[in-house]
């Protein structure tokens, strides 16, 4: 992070830095610190008036960045520092190896600001059953995001398999991404030793990779602070809006597990604040750790998938280091904006299961009313919500349980091993049913399950 921040101040044209306002870090796993921040400002041998540290969630980077945004618009900061890394693929290999790559660091005090909103994602039935992860919850979107579509299996597995292949082209041209290799959308889709099926229909290749060792920084000031430390004006890029929101926070809440209406809200109040539409938006990220992430986030916006969806090659080829990721296609974004003067570009960070959005434009020139936020947050929360049926409930009821979304999750040699699947009542209540049957799991890699009946048994077991 020290290092990522000494290359995003000679970004600036600048030698050095004066102590600014706020070090800030996008909160990180790979290494636990009281006060991230502190640590870096040591490396960097300034003293900041204040540290902050943002809560955990791939949303963080930018909501950072419309937080500090909206301070400097009121005066209340002239000059910050964000950063966030992770070193996971060093870990990982010292650890494995008996090392301690590093110790925890001694100092307890904490930030000054804490940013961002930290909430439990999952509910007590998902906790009960096991499903708390995203490699289990994004592909039970991605099965009924191809149910809805049409199309069959095989083809749908075809259909994100091209996509991701269009992002691994735009990671080979990326100096900075992990993976350089741009494998074609068969290499991404057919499973083998080394691209075993994870959760059906993702191979290794269609899941985030945080097994990376990257960082980020960026350097935010006021036009006049600029001015005065002699940045040049081709280096300027204005943040033009921002704004944050939620869905509903458990999945077993959402009305649909195709439809994400708070980054449709969002991404559209957003838009609305820069002065533009879709259209007015030349370049764009949107969070792509899965590509039901892309998708819903496409749909949402009215963006086809045809148009270039990532700046940088997504988490899986670009490199996905955790909460960190969206600062990378931020730092991308400013570049891709100093080489074509006028465009605007939109970045949408996203946290948990689709859960937490944070949405930023951007442009080289600022806006008629310089930077305005907003969050639609009363709207969504006013949206239907379904409830969730006990599984006693759920075995009890008249009728079958008909699935909505379902993975099977594979184990280490890509076998399956766990059926995970969400339906619905007669009455329209949601119910969770998970099977470890090796026969059942084999039986749920065949075919189209969605709109299929099951029975669940009244421990929530999928009989069928």
């Amino acid at each position: 992070m020290t290092a990522a921040c000494q290359l995003a101040i000679h970004d600036a044209g600048l030698t050095s830095l004066p102590n600014p306002d706020l070090v800030a870090v996008v909160d990180l796993l790979s290494w636990r610190s009281a006060n991230p921040a502190r640590a870096v400002a040591r490396g960097l041998g300034i003293s900041p008036r204040s540290t902050g540290l943002t809560t955990m969630g791939g949303n963080g980077p930018q909501t950072l960045v419309n937080e500090v945004a909206a301070c400097i618009q009121r005066g209340e900061l002239d000059l910050a520092l964000l950063t966030g890394g992770e070193a996971r693929r060093s870990q990982r290999r010292a650890r494995a190896e008996g090392l301690n790559p590093w110790p925890k660091d001694p100092d307890a005090t904490p930030p000054d600001r804490t940013i961002g909103d930290s909430f439990v994602m999952a509910s007590q039935e998902e906790i009960r059953r096991g499903v708390t992860m995203p490699v289990q919850f994004y592909p039970l979107f991605e099965s009924a995001i191809r149910a809805e579509s049409g199309r069959s299996p095989a083809e749908h597995t075809g259909h994100i398999a091209r996509l991701w292949a269009d992002f691994a082209r735009v990671a080979a041209d990326n100096p900075h991404a992990w993976i350089r290799t741009a494998p074609s959308a068969e290499d991404i889709a057919t499973p083998g030793p080394t691209n075993r099926m994870v959760g059906l229909p993702y191979t290794k290749s269609m899941n985030s990779n945080n097994d990376v060792d990257q960082s980020a920084a960026l350097v935010m000031c006021s036009a006049q602070q600029a001015t005065d430390l002699g940045v040049a004006r081709d280096r300027w890029v204005f943040p033009l809006s921002g704004t944050g929101c939620r869905e509903h926070p458990y999945v077993s809440q959402r009305w649909s597990f195709t439809d994400t209406p708070a980054i449709r809200c969002g991404g559209q109040l957003a838009l609305t604040l820069a002065e533009t539409d879709i259209d007015g938006v030349e370049l764009i990220d949107l969070y792509s750790c899965f590509p039901s992430a892309v998708h819903l986030g496409a749909t949402s916006l009215n963006i086809s998938t045809d148009r270039q969806l990532t700046r940088t090659g997504g988490l899986c080829f670009a490199g996905g280091p955790w909460n960190n990721y969206s600062m990378h296609a931020i730092a991308t974004m400013m570049n891709d904006l100093r080489d074509r003067p006028g465009a605007r570009g939109l970045v949408w960070a996203n946290g948990g299961f689709v859960t937490k959005h944070a949405f930023g434009v951007y442009a080289t020139e600022p806006g008629a009313h310089g930077f305005r936020y907003g969050s639609p947050q009363a709207q969504i929360d006013s949206l239907p919500s379904r409830v969730l049926a006990s599984p006693t409930e759920a075995a009890e009821a008249t009728g079958p349980t008909r699935v909505e979304a379902y993975t099977v999750m594979h184990d280490r040699d890509g076998q399956p091993e766990t059926v995970i699947c969400s339906g619905l009542l007669a009455d329209g209540r949601r119910a969770w049913g998970t099977s470890s049957s090796p026969d059942v799991a084999r039986t749920f890699t065949e075919g189209e399950w969605v709109g299929r009946a099951v029975s669940l048994s009244d421990n929530g077991t999928v009989l069928a």
